[in-house]
């Protein structure tokens, strides 16, 4: 029989051992065939705030956007994109805190997001907004000139609270879609994402080419799409945060 002493010792060793085995590397979560690359991430001469954030110690982020924002499509919630981002940043800035705040709700278009930026602003006090934009917006046809009007109505917001923009284009759809109003809508989706490079040049805010990058995820499970052909699955919610933590990091370094 172990001695009381003894006893204690291995109990504290298994305390020990615990955090450790809590917090598994966020590589580990990541597919191997996710071509992980900071090369997505353009910070266009921005983020001085963020950066400055990272030097004392703390980083808030404000996630806004629509269902890949929220997580939808990920078998749970801490397999989603917030989750997996904020681990991931936490694992390659070095002591720095960070917080992610999920603000995503499914289906919504640049208007309803930019209706609600400043209340969301004002509740979090973020030092970096990520606004996920474009995909619904194509999806219903929206006029381009309606859906720019509201992205620069946004940027007002953004640019009085004076935070950092990071700004995520649209994801690609699977070009062998079966679903009549997903099928074709590839080039519109990509023209959306060079206007929003575009702009976020002329801003300065930081862009996430999302759509680039999945280009080359034919090696994830159903190219990191799910069944539905829309909502990412386990799989494209570790790479794209995976590509996001990566570019983000290094631009914050």
């Amino acid at each position: 029989m172990k001695s009381a002493s003894a006893s204690l010792a291995a109990a504290l060793a298994l305390l020990a051992a615990a955090p450790a085995f809590a917090q598994a590397p966020e590589s580990q979560t990541v597919p191997a065939a996710c071509p992980v690359s900071a090369d997505h991430v353009t910070a266009n001469m921005g983020l001085e705030r963020s950066r400055a954030a990272v030097a004392d110690g703390k980083l808030t982020i404000l996630a806004m956007g629509s269902s890949s924002i929220e997580g939808v499509g990920a078998s749970r919630r801490e397999l989603s994109f917030v989750p997996l981002l904020e681990a991931g940043l936490e694992s390659r800035l070095a002591g720095v805190e960070v917080t992610v705040v999920n603000k995503g709700i499914g289906g919504e278009t640049a208007k309803e997001t930019a209706d609600r930026l400043e209340r969301e602003i004002a509740a979090s006090r973020p030092d970096l907004v990520i606004w996920q934009l474009g995909t619904n917006d194509v999806l219903r046809d929206r006029p381009m000139a309606d859906v720019f009007a509201d992205f620069r109505r946004g940027q007002d917001v953004l640019d009085a609270a004076g935070v950092d923009v990071l700004l995520i284009d649209p994801q690609r759809l699977p070009e062998a879609t079966t679903n009549a109003n997903f099928r074709g809508r590839n080039p519109a989706l990509g023209e959306v994402a060079r206007l929003i490079g575009l702009e976020g040049g002329r801003k300065h805010y930081a862009v996430l080419t999302r759509f680039a990058a999945m280009h080359d995820w034919d090696g994830l499970d159903r190219g990191g799409v799910g069944p539905d052909d829309l909502h990412l699955n386990d799989q494209g919610y570790a790479c794209w945060a995976a590509v996001t933590a990566e570019g983000l990091a290094a631009a914050l370094r």
